[in-house]
């Protein structure tokens, strides 16, 4: 697709870097001058905006230059875009709109500016960014860099190949590569001063500490089933990388080993139901405090928090599993207390009222008052920095 370069662009981008600069989010001089530099619609010639049809169902519709005033604006705004469909799961529904699984997108402008100043860059450093995208954010790195030190995996070669195409058009040519970046960057490139992941990791991998030089950071958001955050940590000479949770918030999309497809990890059937019981615990209190969704993550490895609806009601809830079948969940509402229905243990909920009580015990603490170590072996745990409280999160 071509991409055309419009006069008023440059105008948009100003504003757009302004935006980010009034925000907070962009905090430094040179990080200023680089997204500045980089135009972002060189990047999104196209994007799906979410939609839902008669049934409820999401539908992805497609804007591009085509439709030129709403698509620029939107390129130059602070959100994330949807670039990409997974092919096995996107079904066509009419000339521009599709369901599906989105699988790349142009993050948020303000997460990406949050993060490269998280980052912590120098003049000189050797940078690897794992989930190429777009290419805006390996753009940007070039811009504050130079595109010797730019070094940008990712697992789709189709969009490694259209990356290529957009850098080159704005003037970068960074070592680009196709493959699952949850094994490093192929070849004799490392080690890096810098590891930057634009996707999200159950764990950090092995690859990403042994491809960082001692005394270098890791980036990345580490996903443990209820919740995740970005952390950012040191390496050091014993092959661990510890650091932790970063003030800057945002998810990212699962890191995949296939360039097409998600794995879908498999669960067995949900128990019957077994009981209810009030609780103190609300999902209006879970929704709204991220800092709880963490800690919860932490005292529950493994679990998962979804969305229910009833088939009968149409009633909403919030519902705490496992994959061994096990449930709990709580009506959606704000109300002081609430009734959670479970099957399975009874355990589930309890052990989320236990956290939340925690949590408030030590004075409601915000993520980055958190740690998170990945050991040389492979395991993995989150603490509690002031009290050095620890939680293992294998499963």
């Amino acid at each position: 697709m071509s991409i055309p370069l419009f006069d008023d662009a440059a105008p948009r981008l100003h504003s757009l870097v302004e935006e980010l600069r009034r925000a907070g989010a962009i905090r430094s001089v040179a990080w200023a001058e680089a997204f500045a530099k980089v135009p972002r619609h060189i990047f999104v010639p196209e994007w799906y905006g979410q939609e839902a049809d008669s049934r409820g169902i999401t539908v992805w519709r497609r804007h591009d230059a085509a439709d030129r005033d709403s698509w620029e604006a939107a390129v130059y705004s602070d959100q994330t875009l949807v670039t990409a469909l997974d092919p096995e799961t996107a079904e066509r529904v009419d000339e521009r709109a599709w369901t599906g699984i989105p699988t790349s997108s142009s993050t948020l402008p303000s997460l990406m500016a949050g993060m490269l100043e998280e980052l912590g860059v120098a003049d000189g450093h050797r940078v690897l960014e794992v989930g190429t995208g777009t290419g805006y954010n390996a753009a940007l790195l070039c811009a504050r860099l130079g595109d010797h030190l730019v070094h940008s995996i990712d697992v789709s070669h189709d969009l490694v190949e259209a990356a290529r195409g957009r850098l080159a058009s704005a003037g970068y040519r960074p070592h680009l590569a196709a493959g699952d970046g949850q094994q490093g960057f192929p070849g004799d490139h490392a080690p890096f001063d810098r590891t930057i992941a634009t996707c999200s990791v159950p764990r950090i991998p092995a690859a990403w500490i042994e491809q960082t030089r001692p005394g270098g950071m890791i980036l990345a958001d580490v996903a443990m089933g209820i919740e995740g955050g970005l952390v950012r940590l040191t390496v050091d000479e014993e092959g661990r990388a510890v650091g932790r949770f970063t003030a800057t918030t945002g998810r990212f999309m699962p890191a995949r080993s296939d360039a097409h497809a998600y794995r879908h990890p498999g669960r067995a059937p949900y128990a019957p139901r077994a009981g209810c019981r009030s609780a103190s615990l609300t999902a209006g209190d879970i929704r709204a405090n991220y800092p709880f969704r963490l800690l919860l993550a932490f005292h529950l490895p493994g679990a998962e928090l979804v969305y229910h609806m009833d088939d009968g009601t149409g009633a909403t809830s919030l519902q705490l599993q496992r994959r061994d079948g096990t449930w709990a969940r709580a009506p959606i509402a704000d109300e002081p207390t609430t009734t959670v229905t479970y099957g399975g243990s009874a355990d589930l909920w309890r052990r989320a009222e236990a956290a939340w009580q925690w949590w408030n015990d030590h004075g409601r603490p915000a993520q980055e008052r958190f740690g998170y170590a990945r050991e040389a072996d492979g395991h993995h745990y989150a603490w509690h920095i002031p009290d050095g409280h620890r939680w293992p999160l294998d499963i």
